[in-house]
């Protein structure tokens, strides 16, 4: 009784905003919730770089996004890691510098003879009625896979989430661990960029997790 564009959006959405709201809560337990400001805006220079070596393919213009968060994260890390910069202070300057990046790259891109149009812009709010079909069963099939990596290191995440210093003392390997739940949540930012875009993407992850603190 629906038309097919409500159809997919109201899906994707719905998918979208569990996939994200589960791995949300970590990074609001951890007190990271600007983490997912700082990646979803970190993820824009990924999307232009990827159109100026391969045009609008969608799949690679997201691989390239996620791969732009994930320098991201790691230079969050390499921060705090060598510099007596705090938490919030790193975050901010990777959202700040990764995202005049992107807009920079957006703006030489717009002004190419051949490149007038790009419509790259939509990364940036969002075009929630383009997704399709193929989308939604993108979404679906990377967040079930998410959510099977987060049910087979459960422990782990929970662990490191609340005394990550009483996992390194019993031999877990706290770094990798880090890793692979700030990969997850890159996915989560990568999968949400057509539909809600790099600023609108954080509220779709932080969202969740505080509304769900309030009952917890």
């Amino acid at each position: 009784t629906y038309s097919y564009t409500l159809r997919v959006v109201a899906l994707g959405g719905a998918i979208l905003g569990t996939v994200s709201g589960v791995l949300g809560c970590f990074a609001v337990l951890r007190r990271e919730s600007l983490m997912g400001d700082a990646l979803s805006h970190a993820a824009l220079p990924g999307v232009a770089i990827a159109f100026l070596f391969v045009g609008r393919d969608l799949s690679s213009l997201l691989i390239g996004a996620g791969i732009a968060s994930w320098l991201g994260v790691q230079f969050i890390h390499a921060i705090l890691s060598t510099t007596r910069i705090k938490q919030d202070t790193a975050m901010g300057i990777t959202l700040a510098a990764w995202f005049a990046a992107g807009i920079a790259l957006l703006a030489y891109i717009q002004a190419r003879s051949d490149a007038s149009q790009a419509g790259l812009d939509s990364f940036i709010f969002g075009q929630a009625a383009a997704i399709v079909a193929s989308d939604v069963q993108l979404i679906s099939i990377v967040g079930a896979i998410a959510f099977v990596i987060l049910a087979l290191f459960w422990k782990e995440f929970k662990l490191i989430t609340f005394d990550a210093e009483f996992a390194g003392a019993n031999g877990f390997r706290v770094g990798f661990i880090n890793v692979m739940l700030s990969t997850l949540i890159v996915v989560a930012i990568v999968l949400g960029l057509q539909l809600a875009g790099v600023i609108l993407m954080v509220g779709m992850l932080i969202a969740p997790g505080i509304a769900a603190r309030q009952w917890t």
